[in-house]
């Protein structure tokens, strides 16, 4: 009787398990096409109906994450057993707990690693374009809810996966315009008219230690707060050419603060793909120096995870939905270490890539299930590691370091030899020929030297807003804030209460160093005097540099009133507002925030005045400080930006003494172009923000002319003006300006005027006029290139003289910066630096960098804003040659009839994280005149 009950239960199970199975349908039910085939793409729409369609299953839950830019649901689909799905609160606090590795002890890590399952993440679609990720990450869900076999089954009991689609904008907009072709063989995914992020593009994979896109804060989110996966796998396209996909391990360098098991992780990752790979025939995996991707960068989606103890996994594969040619590249035939199994060249079909993916995935996760206590309790140790560093004297090694140890060995050396220990033998305190081991320990031991303990940001800020910027950058991405209850002082230093504390003893340590701390970019060069190697994206980023903001590095352990935030807590700047003001309001002109409340009373028809010399006395002001007369409408919109954007607005009983200019909105142009521009698309963002108000010019409108009757200042972004040929005036070159353009007669009517771009012959003549009819142009990185265009009194300061007695640019071995904080001396008495201090972090990109005409100040037809004022101007990054910098201008504003040209070398708003130089633009956003 019990044999037949057991097997009447089983029957049962048998019948609800495929009655079940076959209610979900397909990817070709669903779709009307299997995932893969020839010229065929899913939109968003159709994909959030699938996933919502898996989401009847035991296997999954699906979780809205938030709103995309456009005002689309961004879904995460968790997969996996049955029995797992109902137990997701205890797996993802377990993950939690391990993560943060705080007062746990190894005994109960090792218990928690037992019960727990491996968290992967797999996310698809960051980069639109790139189709085979959303389609990739279509299939693998159809397939592990679907699948039966022992090992989906394996996978599904011990690891939990979540499926997030990382960009649903994106893939409605590509989608949409791969599929508006009726005919398949003429469709392409060539010639998208805008930007596939709303604001940013191809920069969403830039944002992820500042997380300023709503799709990075919900991803961001799930990462770093939430879940904290020990696996994140992201794909993107493409490989190097003759290669199917480059995947990991990944090139040196990688970042010193990571913890090893972090890389080692990497690499078994790595080895589990490409085992797989090469298991099912798939050849054409390359990684290593096969690519130029590395794990030095923070900021993209996988590299963030790095610094949070994460295995992040990126591959790079080929795939289009119209069928490609993988090329053939003689130097990628020869099997090496980098790509051990190399593809022939052939036709290759988007059902090829789909298929490549999910091995990939599948190697990923079975290594998990198989992996999964070891995976806990590694991103535990890795916690724990971090703590402890935090938590004692701790040296972290870097070029500089090492460096510092060569040259005190072989200054040594070079001592006169009065007497027998002036000179140290090559063998002494050490064994096989290396040098003395005094050397080691007088740099890495020394106390001077030591890497923090903590930091802290005191609450006495000039921008307190930016300030609490940067500390909501912190907490979304998972670190640990303390703030301070009452005043307490720290090395002799006292702080007020409200301060924020940040403590490097916790598990994520690696992030927090990033931060605030430079980074030491290896000069990194093939050979002797060979050409450098560039960087995979930035060299250098420290985020509390370019936010100016103002802390102090603690060396030794310390306490005080400290409350601890809540994690993912996101803080509030708290405004101050004088609830009585006889003659008016002043604003700090050095807080980015005061711009959005002036802009906010300009609109409503307030008046506001600035102070070209500020004022002393009591109510001492800085130059260019806003004061706004005394009114209801004033009083109650200044409530507001205090209340809502943190603003302080101290109230004056006089009005101030001293010339007041009056201050007008602009009529304000922004540049874009075709396909749109990534630079173009943060400054919309930031204006947007901080609510000024903005049109869109192109290059058409520009050649149209009658400019002035329209607008009073248009902004040119970098890459905008081209360079002048023969000039030496450019720093980049040529290519970067000519950009495959469609044929505007194939394109839909609306995208028509967009198409174009700036031109010698028809753009700069209208600008000119503009210029000389009392327009403003404001001009950043490469578009600084105007200034040769008109003939201006500038030259380039980064040439040499060849043998031949012509100017050149100085080549890549002699000079060369890539993306790199550097410091810059700056005249903030003038209009256009008002709220600027004497010296400032700026973001340098391989910028201009200018030497003005001898008698150009002299006679007023330039005037400098910042130069470069020592020959060491790197804060963090990598400055290779950095000295021919010194006397350089980096930003200067010139005359132009009756109009004025700002140039700005620099990326004065990069990826709008340099919010200490925001200012720069938004002085120039404003028109003045004599006040009353």
């Amino acid at each position: 009787m019990f044999q037949f009950f057991r097997l009447v239960t089983v029957l049962l199970l048998f019948v609800q398990t495929t009655g079940w199975s076959q209610t979900l349908p397909s990817p070709k039910e669903h779709f009307g096409f299997t995932i893969g085939d020839d010229y065929q793409l899913a939109t968003y729409t159709q994909t959030e109906a699938y996933f919502k369609k898996l989401a009847t299953s035991d296997r999954t839950k699906l979780v809205d994450i938030g709103m995309t830019e456009e005002g689309r649901h961004q879904y995460m689909l968790i997969v996996s057993s049955p029995a797992n799905i109902k137990k997701l609160d205890r797996y993802k606090e377990i993950s939690q707990k391990l993560a943060r590795a705080e007062g746990i002890t190894k005994e109960q890590a090792m218990a928690m690693a037992t019960e727990g399952k491996a968290i992967v993440w797999i996310d698809g679609g960051l980069h639109a374009t790139e189709t085979v990720g959303t389609h990739q990450l279509i299939e693998t869900a159809w397939q592990l809810v679907s699948r039966k076999d022992p090992e989906t089954l394996r996978i599904l009991d011990n690891v939990v996966i979540l499926l997030t689609h990382a960009n649903p904008d994106g893939q409605e907009i590509v989608s949409n315009w791969y599929m508006r072709e009726p005919k398949p063989e003429k469709r392409t995914l060539d010639y998208l008219p805008r930007l596939y992020q709303k604001y940013v593009g191809h920069d969403n994979n830039r944002d992820f230690f500042i997380m300023n896109m709503k799709e990075s804060q919900n991803i961001g989110r799930q990462l770093f707060v939430e879940w904290i996966p020990q696996i994140m796998y992201n794909h993107h396209q493409r490989g190097p050419a003759g290669s199917v996909l480059a995947g990991p391990p990944y090139r040196d360098p990688f970042n010193y603060v990571f913890d090893p098991l972090m890389i080692t992780g990497i690499d078994a990752l790595g080895a589990a793909m490409i085992n797989r790979l090469n298991a099912e025939d798939k050849p054409g995996f390359t990684r290593l120096g096969g690519s130029v991707f590395s794990t030095w960068y923070n900021g993209g989606l996988r590299t963030t995870t790095h610094f949070h103890n994460m295995i992040g996994l990126l591959t790079e594969i080929i795939g289009n939905p119209t069928p490609e040619t993988v090329p053939l590249v003689p130097q990628r035939l020869i099997p090496n270490g980098n790509t051990p199994f190399p593809v022939t060249p052939q036709k290759w079909h988007f059902k090829q890539s789909i298929d490549y993916s999910l091995s990939l995935n599948y190697a990923t996760l079975d290594y998990a299930a198989r992996h999964r206590d070891e995976l806990l309790l590694n991103i535990y140790r890795m916690g724990q590691n971090s703590i402890e560093r935090g938590s004692s004297d701790y040296w972290t090694l870097s070029p500089k370091r090492v460096d510092a140890i060569t040259q005190a060995y072989q200054a040594d050396l070079k001592k006169p030899r009065s007497d027998s220990s002036a000179r140290p033998a090559a063998s002494e305190g050490s064994r096989g020929g290396g040098m003395p081991i005094k050397y080691y320990d007088a740099v890495l031991k020394d106390p001077k030297l030591r890497d923090p303990r903590g930091f802290i940001i005191t609450a006495n800020q000039t921008d307190p807003a930016t300030t609490v910027n940067f500390v909501n950058a912190l907490i979304k991405t998972g670190i640990l804030i303390q703030q301070a209850t009452a005043d307490f002082t720290v090395a002799g230093k006292k702080y007020p209460a409200g301060s924020y504390v940040v403590k490097t003893d916790q598990a994520f340590r690696p992030h927090i160093l990033d931060m605030f701390e430079p980074q030491d970019h290896p000069n990194d060069f093939p050979y002797p005097g060979g050409p450098p190697i560039r960087p995979y994206d930035a060299a250098g980023w420290t985020l509390a540099y370019q936010m100016n903001v103002q802390f102090d590095r603690i060396l030794d352990a310390f306490d005080g009133p400290f409350k601890k935030l809540p994690y993912g807590e996101l803080q509030t700047p708290k405004g101050r507002m004088d609830a009585s003001a006889g003659a008016g309001y002043v604003l700090n002109a050095q807080a980015n925030n005061s711009f959005i409340a002036v802009n906010d009373l300009l609109k409503s028809g307030v008046d506001v005045y600035r102070l070209p010399s500020g004022s002393t006395g009591k109510s001492s002001v800085e130059p260019g400080t806003f004061f706004i007369p005394a009114s209801a409408k004033a009083k109650a919109a200044l409530e507001k930006a205090s209340r809502e954007f943190g603003i302080d607005a101290t109230g004056l009983a006089k009005r101030p003494s001293g010339a007041l200019v009056k201050v007008s909105p602009m009529r304000i142009a922004l540049w874009d172009t075709y396909g749109g521009s990534m630079p173009s698309g943060w400054v919309r963002w930031l204006m947007e923000q901080y609510h000024f108000p903005m049109n869109i010019i192109r290059a058409q409108d520009i050649d149209a002319g009658d400019l002035r009757k329209k607008y009073d200042v248009i902004v040119f972004v970098t890459r905008a003006i081209p360079p002048v040929s023969n000039s030496g005036g450019g720093t980049r070159g040529e290519g970067e300006y000519q950009m495959r353009e469609p044929k505007t007669e194939e394109l839909p009517a609306e995208y028509r005027p967009w198409v174009g771009r700036i031109t010698a012959d028809k753009s700069i003549p209208q600008l000119k006029k503009f210029l000389e009819a009392g327009g403003n142009v404001v001009t950043i990185g490469s578009s600084t290139n105007l200034a040769y265009h008109l003939g201006l009194p500038v030259k380039n300061a980064l040439v040499e003289m060849t043998n031949a007695g012509q100017e050149r640019p100085l080549p890549a071995e002699k000079y060369y910066i890539p993306g790199s904080i550097l410091r810059v001396t700056l005249d903030s008495t003038q209009q256009a630096t008002w709220g600027m201090p004497s010296q400032t972090d700026v973001y340098f990109d391989a910028s201009p960098v200018f030497k003005l005409a001898p008698d150009a100040i002299a006679k007023g037809t330039v005037k400098p804003l910042a130069w470069f004022s020592t020959n060491k101007p790197l804060r963090s990054g990598w400055a290779w040659g950095q000295s021919y910098l010194q006397d350089g201008v980096a930003a200067f504003m010139a005359p132009v009839g009756s109009g004025k040209l700002y140039a700005f070398g620099p990326e004065i708003t990069f990826r709008a994280q340099a919010q200490g130089t925001f200012k720069l633009l938004f002085n120039q956003l404003y028109a003045t005149s004599v006040g009353q």
